[in-house]
């Protein structure tokens, strides 16, 4: 199943508050059915590729950087102002910017938890949901990817890999808080520090997110813009426990009852394993979950691609008998 290309209608910024503007495009058919685009992250940002999930005949499809990232204003991964309840608001003013009443949300990774609190929020606002990789936001999901438990987490799977990541904290005992080390860095005056620290953070999530990664792929995380917005965004999250109460997301699934969704979940996925796709699917009836047996965390990767296609194809079906 190739994927799609749908081409660039519009793009622009759109002013939030008095300090952001979130950069947004609009792609696909003019009069098309709208779906939202949630990066993940946060801090990832957008570009073409993430339009490929979408058929241009049938979809109207609305991306946007989300706060302090990508072309948004301001870039280089500020983190004033911004925290979910933040990016809830600016997908509301965004929907209303573009004439939305309604709209299939698509998220996964951090786009998955966004697409979820949003859902939860707005569920009037939402005909349906495609999510990949799911992220719940809890203390158990960031410390299984960034800390080393005793005898789980991903450093198991990747020792070689994690040990670089550790190692850039050049102080041993303040690897004990391996995140709160790494955000120390980010806000402090050395740039060049903060640079280095930011690659090495980008770099860890790139090596773990391929079910078979290649050099060039893992470099893409090491790109300067890219690294600092991203792990300055999502460190800033991940410090701050997503601005979520702990469970929240599955305590308020039942706000879900009336929504359908298509959880693709790889089997194999490092980042975000599967038990959080598993509870999601047990709390939300509506959701139908399939597991991608040779399926990583990436959405670009083969089987992943295939069957983020063939949900948002199937959800075509539905969405025209509103």
């Amino acid at each position: 199943m190739p994927p799609y290309s749908p081409s660039l209608l519009r793009s622009g910024h759109l002013r939030v508050s008095d300090t952001h503007q979130i950069y947004f495009e609009q792609a696909g058919k003019e009069d098309g059915y709208p779906v939202v685009f949630l990066h993940g992250g946060p801090g990832a940002g957008v570009d073409e590729k993430c339009r490929q999930f979408f058929d241009p005949s049938f979809y109207h499809v609305v991306l946007f950087d989300q706060r302090g990232c990508g072309k948004s204003l301001p870039g280089q991964g500020y983190t004033e102002e911004n925290t979910t309840a933040h990016l809830i608001s600016d997908m509301e003013k965004l929907r209303q910017h573009c004439g939305v009443e309604k709209w299939l949300v698509f998220g996964g990774s951090w786009g998955s938890t966004l697409a979820l609190a949003y859902a939860e929020e707005h569920p009037d606002r939402v005909s349906g949901l495609v999510l990949r990789g799911i992220f719940l936001g809890s203390e158990e999901e960031i410390g299984w990817l960034y800390k080393k438990g005793e005898g789980k987490g991903a450093h198991m799977l990747y020792p070689d890999e994690y040990e670089k990541f550790e190692s850039a904290i050049e102080e041993v005992e303040e690897r004990e808080d391996i995140i709160g080390a790494y955000q120390k860095g980010f806000t402090s005056a050395d740039a060049d520090r903060a640079l280095r620290l930011a690659k090495a953070w980008s770099r860890w999530e790139g090596a773990v997110s391929f079910l078979q990664p290649s050099d060039s792929l893992v470099d893409e995380f090491e790109v300067d813009e890219f690294a600092i917005n991203f792990a300055k965004i999502e460190c800033h999250y991940f410090v701050n426990k997503c601005f979520m109460k702990e469970g929240a997301l599955l305590a308020n699934a039942e706000k879900l009852q009336n929504i359908p969704g298509t959880i693709v979940q790889g089997r194999f996925d490092t980042v975000c394993p599967p038990r959080a796709a598993f509870d999601l699917h047990k709390a939300w009836p509506k959701s139908e979950l399939r597991i991608i047996q040779n399926g990583s965390h990436s959405a670009t990767e083969g089987p992943m691609l295939e069957a983020l296609i063939k949900a948002t194809d199937e959800f075509k079906v539905v969405l025209k008998k509103e």
